[in-house]
């Protein structure tokens, strides 16, 4: 399988993005590399810390898709150019940097995985 460096995976994330919610905390992701589907979801880490699938969301045009429902059969697009939110539930993030793991699945590539470190905005 074709290895995709995680320097590159790295342009997924829109460096700023993290914050806090009402409900706990998201980031966003916007796709310049290339249309792309996941047929599985690697758990999120922040700071070490694996965050359970069913508390993780993708958010695209206001629809929200939970990390559990993303396989084979109903994988998920992400599209070109544009913005995709991550929404996590559960507690907010202190202030301050924190590092995050974020990880696919991807049909034809294998595990792709990559890590960023951004600050609560």
């Amino acid at each position: 399988m074709v290895a995709v460096p995680a320097f590159l995976l790295r342009r997924l994330y829109v460096k700023g993005s993290l914050r806090n919610t009402a409900d706990g905390f998201e980031l966003q992701l916007k796709n310049s590399l290339g249309s792309g589907y996941a047929k599985g979801i690697m758990p999120l880490a922040v700071d070490g810390q694996e965050v359970p699938l069913a508390a993780t969301f993708f958010r695209v045009d206001g629809v929200a898709t939970p990390f559990t429902a993303v396989t084979e059969q109903s994988p998920f697009t992400l599209a070109l150019n544009k913005a995709t939110t991550i929404a996590i539930n559960g507690q907010p993030l202190t202030p301050g940097a924190h590092k995050l793991v974020i990880g696919f699945v991807v049909v034809g590539l294998g595990k792709l995985s990559f890590d960023v470190t951004d600050a609560v905005a």
